[in-house]
């Protein structure tokens, strides 16, 4: 059933995979959303839960671990992506894992990666529809500070979406969504700290693109400013929000598989054990 109501999911790197779970939990009990807003890694999730490939987003984070043209310091140095573009945005979903590219397109809602205009340093929605041309949306969502090339759109040059707006809770309401879920990689009670050293490099590699420098240097301030929102429209019943309970053993860069495995079937019980909550909110 289609909810009238926003999909909000955080990036997280490869913690992500905590809401691969979820949106897994969500394809079984056939739960759909009108409008639906992914971050980073969450825009990658996003795209499987469209075309109802259970398992798919899964299946990608684990398999391909050992291959260095997939992510790593090989992919970093030979082509300036941490994760390599080739394999992750062509090979994979067109050879190894393909995707069904129809079945997203049928796709009843709405759906948009999150980005930065590093120019501006805006965040930018960027519509998916058409999933074989929109990917560059999803990998501009995707492109991490110092470890990604800018990614060109029609002229403009993105960066990750999770330094601009994190957990874009407030474009959905201001999209007119009253009931929004918000799925978070983050455990409960952590609080984002300043970035530190790598501000000086970030700086200098983004020179001519000063407000990336300073969505940097204020992050931690807008994400905390941001999950205390979240957390005050939670206890009055406005927001629904699933998250870990505690921190996991995954890293934003992880190679251990069982980890991986475990942190997704953790996201898959969250939202199991918390179904009939959900479906009480949004039905109410």
């Amino acid at each position: 059933m289609m909810y009238q109501a926003g999909l909000i999911l955080e990036g997280g790197g490869m913690k992500g995979i905590y809401t691969a779970g979820v949106l897994d939990f969500f394809m079984d009990k056939e739960i759909l959303f009108s409008d639906c807003y992914g971050v980073s890694a969450g825009a990658c999730h996003l795209c499987n839960y469209m075309s109802g490939q259970r398992g798919r987003s899964l299946r990608i984070s684990v398999n391909y671990l050992d291959m260095k043209q997939y992510c790593g310091a090989w992919s970093l140095l030979r082509t300036g992506d941490l994760f390599g573009v080739d394999m992750s945005y062509s090979l994979i979903p067109n050879y190894l894992d393909p995707y069904d590219y129809d079945a997203a397109a049928k796709y009843e809602g709405k759906a948009f990666a999150v980005a930065t205009d590093i120019r501006t340093g805006k965040p930018v929605y960027l519509p998916i529809r058409d999933v074989r041309k929109d990917i560059t949306a999803v990998r501009a969502s995707s492109s991490l500070p110092l470890v990604s090339r800018n990614v060109e759109i029609d002229g403009q040059l993105y960066l990750d979406g999770g330094i601009s707006d994190p957990i874009p809770v407030r474009k959905s309401m201001r999209d007119g969504n009253r009931k929004n879920v918000v799925i978070m990689t983050k455990e409960e009670g952590f609080v984002r700290e300043p970035v530190g050293a790598q501000l000086a490099l970030i700086r200098a590699r983004y020179l001519r693109y000063p407000k990336v420098y300073e969505l940097m240097r204020e992050r931690h301030l807008s994400y905390n400013t941001t999950v205390k929102y979240i957390e005050e429209k939670r206890q009055k019943g406005e927001l629904f929000v699933i998250r870990p309970k505690q921190k996991s053993e995954v890293g934003r860069i992880e190679k251990d598989k069982e980890k991986m495995t475990a942190l997704y079937e953790k996201g898959y019980l969250d939202a199991q054990e918390c179904y009939a909550e959900l479906l009480e909110y949004l039905r109410g």
